[in-house]
């Protein structure tokens, strides 16, 4: 099972943050795939991003809205008439949230809620997919994966936001998508990685910024564990629950979860140290920061059981993979290769269309 190339063949698609990571590889997937897709999203932040290294500008219908506009993003979004929603267009840094908690609640908790004012006046609209975090959780520091069932919370204004977007989806579809046949469905995905990354404050940019620098990178939550897995991952899982629930509509509407094997959960210093042996670039240094550091999960795992037995997903490449697959494109990117190429070769090698 993967992914539909007749499905998505002619779809009217709209996707919120294009311009991100995990917007920008989406859009590169959707537009393979022979969708129309319509991009909401700001400018990217700085000029390295997957945008800009992948010339997605000049590739793909993309307006700079935002999403604390709610007239603004109505008026796109009923311009547009699509027929399936992507909404991916978040704050998402957790330390970013510290520094400014009222953005974080404003774009994560306000922008869902405008968005999803303006897809139920919107009747072209048949699936909506929601992707929040696999942070949205109570974290109870307990070794068991969590699962859809389990209690929303969330200790950093990031994590909090995600878990009141996911309530606010909740009530949304109870009052009005599953009584007009409209399918919303919450995206719970792991700690992702891969190439096109330039986040700030996350730990594989931080490594390839450190490194290609000859620099030596401070880790500042070393035994933190999380489960990681390239971005391609829980891509093509909110692919393949899209197609699910046009097919099913309303009834299938609900929280799914999109982690990793467990062989890929792993510390922040295991991933380090992993990297470290494929890393060609001469010698890799890192250290553990002795600095008190904003509160963050220590012990975080999905089940992901649910999307498994239901759409028939899973995850495809180990964590080492993971990691060579983000180098390589990180090696493609220095070398000036064609990144677009790059991406489409990498999304082909993920779906076993390409040796």
């Amino acid at each position: 099972m993967g992914v539909s190339t007749a499905f998505w063949a002619g779809r009217r698609v709209l996707l919120t943050g294009h311009t991100g990571f995990k917007g920008g590889w989406l859009a590169i997937w959707l537009r393979s795939l022979g969708a129309e897709v319509h991009g909401i999203a700001l400018p990217p932040e700085s000029e390295s991003c997957l945008w800009n290294a992948t010339g997605l500008a000049d590739r793909m219908d993309g307006h700079f809205t935002d999403i604390r506009n709610q007239a603004a993003l109505a008026a796109q979004v009923q311009a547009f008439a699509p027929e399936c929603v992507f909404h991916l267009a978040a704050q998402p840094l957790v330390r970013a949230s510290y520094h400014d908690p009222v953005d974080t609640y404003a774009t994560n908790v306000m922008g869902t809620v405008n968005l999803l004012e303006a897809l139920r006046h919107t009747e072209s609209v048949k699936v909506i997919v929601v992707v929040t975090t696999d942070k949205c959780y109570e974290n109870q520091e307990w070794q068991w994966p969590y699962r859809e069932n389990d209690r929303l919370g969330g200790f950093d204004p990031y994590s909090n936001s995600k878990a009141c977007a996911e309530l606010v989806c909740a009530s949304y579809r109870d009052a009005f998508f599953n009584p007009a046949g409209v399918a919303l469905a919450t995206a719970r995905a792991g700690n992702v990685i891969g190439g096109g990354d330039w986040g700030a404050e996350r730990l594989m940019p931080d490594i390839l910024r450190c490194w290609d620098a000859g620099e030596e990178l401070t880790l500042r939550y070393p035994a933190a564990t999380r489960p990681w897995q390239h971005v391609l991952e829980p891509l093509s899982g909110y692919l393949m629950l899209a197609e699910h629930l046009m097919g099913v509509g309303a009834s299938g509407s609900g929280a799914f979860n999109f982690g990793p094997d467990d062989a890929s959960t792993a510390s922040v210093e295991s991933v380090v140290s992993r990297m470290a042996t494929l890393w060609s670039g001469g010698k890799a240094r890192w250290r553990c920061s002795e600095q008190e550091q904003p509160h963050e999960a220590g012990l975080l795992a999905l089940d992901s059981s649910h999307a498994r037995h239901l759409l028939s997903w899973r995850p495809r490449w180990s964590l080492d993979e993971a990691l060579q697959q983000t180098l390589d494109w990180h090696d493609g990117w220095r070398q000036g290769d064609d990144m677009h190429a790059l991406c489409l070769r990498q999304i082909a090698l993920h779906q076993g269309d390409s040796e």
